[in-house]
């Protein structure tokens, strides 16, 4: 796995070539585009907040998703010292030897519980420099302790979203069968590359599901899409970083989008990045929302398809951008 080979390169300073981007041309190798200036969405005051205080967060959660797919969140509940106890818990899974991370290299994509470094190294040119623990939490739990501050935190911001677009959250659950929803838990790891101009942490991508909450340790590589231009993300300190997926996009008809973005790697620091990703339940066919549709007078956008087998596409798919989903539109 990727720690290893690192340890191995910095002993020997060759660097493997089947780690070699097919385009290096297009691997990010400096820091000049800008800083990102992301919308912050304050989550004590869309939880608890007065009637007229959530209704103005609704506001700016809706512009956010509107203009960027891209916001942070904070006030958010959820302790510094959960934090910490989650980091240590991948970081212990990552140093672990490599005979027993293997234990669950994934033969499936949909394995409940894989470890691997591409989405799916049959079809990727070169595998990513990063090491990843995916593990199901829900419906079925396949770890030892329940997140599920982190649901709740998803499923709060959904209810806001969908307020923001003028829906109604129980129109909501039931279409997209939240009761049941599928979120799966990621750890990621960036280990010093010593040669970062040639390789990727992770390509261009939109996420499949609805949200996805990310937090990370004090290393950066997060860079964002906005308005046609790259943008560096430094999240502030205790926040969470929230983007759009494109179930998001399909289920809003195109009025809130899925953003693109990526996954820088350095040569000198370990980055390591924890995201839990929220989606419609896996057997749910995906549409507009009908009342969107009917309120503006405006056709579907996009073609319905069942969650799961998205999914599926997707992660035995080359990584790409949007190309999933460019498939559903109309």
């Amino acid at each position: 796995m990727v720690k290893e080979i690192a340890d191995s390169v910095a002993a020997d300073t060759s660097f493997p070539s089947n780690y070699i981007a097919s385009d290096p041309s297009a691997v990010v190798t400096d820091d000049s585009s800008a800083l990102a200036d992301i919308p912050i969405i304050d989550f004590s005051l869309l939880s608890n907040g007065i009637p007229e205080t959530r209704a103005q967060i609704v506001r700016e959660l809706g512009q956010a998703c509107e203009e960027w797919g891209f916001f942070t969140v904070v006030n958010h509940g959820v302790t510094e010292e959960m934090r910490a106890a989650m980091m240590d818990a991948f970081v212990g899974f990552f140093d672990l030897a490599a005979e027993e991370k293997d234990e669950y290299l994934g033969r499936r994509v949909m394995d409940p519980i894989r470890t691997g470094t591409s989405f799916n190294s049959t079809v990727e040119d070169a595998p990513y420099w990063r090491h990843f623990l995916k593990i199901w939490v829900h419906p079925v739990f396949h770890s030892p302790t329940k997140p599920t501050v982190f649901r709740y935190l998803a499923k709060e911001l959904l209810k806001g979203i969908w307020d923001s677009l003028g829906l109604e959250e129980k129109e909501m659950e039931d279409a997209l069968d939240l009761d049941s929803c599928y979120q799966v838990l990621i750890g990621n790891i960036y280990a010093p590359c010593p040669n970062p101009e040639l390789t990727w942490g992770l390509p261009s991508h939109s996420d499949h599901g609805l949200l996805t909450v990310l937090m990370q340790n004090e290393t950066d590589g997060l860079q964002v899409m906005h308005y046609g231009k790259w943008v560096r993300v430094k999240p502030l300190p205790n926040s969470f970083l929230v983007n759009l997926g494109d179930h998001m996009e399909i289920v809003s008809n195109g009025r809130y989008k899925s953003v693109l973005h990526r996954a820088k790697v350095n040569n000198q620091n370990t980055r390591i990045s924890i995201v839990t990703a929220i989606g419609p339940s896996l057997d749910t066919v995906v549409v507009p929302a009908p009342s969107l549709l009917q309120r503006g007078n405006h056709p579907a956008a996009f073609r319905g398809i069942k969650y799961r087998d998205f999914v599926e596409h997707q992660q035995s798919s080359r990584l790409k951008e949007k190309s999933v989903l460019d498939h559903l539109r109309v």
